[in-house]
């Protein structure tokens, strides 16, 4: 199958849709398939031999005052693109302003698209512009409604899209890379660097900007005994150093060392109320952390409340700060939520999420030719 993954992201960008991308093109490899990848344009360029597949690389510019997030410019490299891969099938990313023409080019060659929703970009357009939320619908509804199907990663994404009257929709949720994110990665010089004095140490990982709260750890910080950890940078991050005295900042991280930051910490927390699916929440879970996070979005199918974490009223600070306080006081009680996070996600592998994919593309396709005959 030759399919072409037009995408608003992909590495070395560091975010959900771009991760996710790349899983897609390393799977679609794995499993003898021929993807190519048609992404915005970065400052910085992968290293050599580090992309999984061809990757055409479409001229951005950067968003004003969130310079980490690119916009690709107008033009005919896209449709060009997918048009010379000879694709099967579109595949569409998060798709907003890239992944317009990419649906535009599927429809002019007749192929089908899926579509995959992981991005609120409505209630990003309320964080940023307090307004703006009915137009970003207009717009993911007018794509996702062109596509032959959309794949949504949580139950709350489903229910929201579907609201919107935006048919076809299932749900696709995002794998896990559980031999990485393990509790044996824990390293005990490391938890005496962060908390010198025993605390306990609460993460956070993620983009440093408004849309994700992370403010809202100000309560936390001023725990007695609790050392908060904040693993990711932003156009936020200047500010949250002043929100958040006594806090740890380590800027990003990746790779093994991440996975080694997840594992020491005691406890995750997760602030933003605007998360499709929170990949970050299922590292950490994979990790052997209880997870703290807000009782919306993409945390609700992924944190069991009671179970594996906590979930609290979303953009309440003062109760994400009293659940953390609840776990400090009852080391049992986080060590069994940790080990019962980490069997709930466990199994979530990117080759089975993959596979998922893939059936998703066979039915698509099947039934595009059964509509042409």
């Amino acid at each position: 199958m030759r399919v072409a993954i037009v995408t608003e992201s992909f590495p070395p960008d560091v975010n959900g849709v771009a991760h996710c991308a790349l899983r897609t093109a390393e799977h679609l490899v794995r499993r003898g398939h021929a993807p190519l990848v048609v992404a915005p344009a970065g400052p910085l360029l992968p290293e050599p031999g580090q992309d999984p597949c061809p990757v055409v690389r479409v001229p951005s510019l950067p968003l004003p005052g969130y310079p980490q997030v690119r916009v690709a410019l107008p033009g005919r490299r896209t449709a060009a693109a997918v048009a010379a891969h000879r694709a099967d099938l579109v595949h569409l990313a998060s798709p907003f302003v890239l992944g317009v023409r990419g649906m535009a080019a599927a429809t002019r060659l007749g192929v089908p698209a899926v579509a995959v929703y992981q991005t609120d970009l409505a209630g990003y357009a309320k964080t940023y512009l307090s307004t703006g939320e009915a137009a970003a619908w207009r717009r993911i509804r007018a794509v996702h409604t062109a596509a032959a199907r959309t794949l949504a990663p949580s139950s709350a994404a489903v229910d929201a899209l579907v609201r919107q009257g935006v048919p076809r929709v299932h749900l696709w949720a995002r794998g896990v890379d559980s031999r990485r994110f393990h509790p044996d990665h824990r390293d005990d010089a490391l938890r005496r660097e962060l908390a010198p004095h025993g605390e306990l140490i609460v993460g956070y990982v993620g983009r440093l900007a408004p849309e994700k709260h992370v403010d809202l750890l100000a309560g936390t910080c001023a725990l007695p005994g609790v050392r908060v950890v904040v693993v990711g940078d932003g156009p936020s991050a200047a500010g949250l150093r002043a929100a958040l005295p006594g806090a740890v900042f380590l800027g990003r991280r990746t790779g093994d060392e991440l996975a080694r930051l997840y594992a020491s910490f005691d406890v995750f927390c997760h602030t933003g109320p605007f998360e499709t699916f929170c990949q970050t929440v299922q590292e950490a879970m994979a990790s052997g952390l209880p997870a703290v996070a807000p009782a919306g979005g993409g945390p609700l199918d992924l944190v069991d409340h009671g179970v594996t974490g906590l979930l609290v009223p979303p953009l309440d600070g003062a109760a994400t700060a009293d659940a953390v306080r609840r776990l400090q006081a009852d080391p049992a009680c986080r060590a069994r939520f940790g080990a019962q996070a980490r069997r709930a996600v466990a199994a979530r592998t990117w080759e089975a999420v993959g596979d998922q994919l893939l059936d998703h593309y066979a039915d698509v396709l099947t039934r595009h030719e059964a509509a042409a005959a």
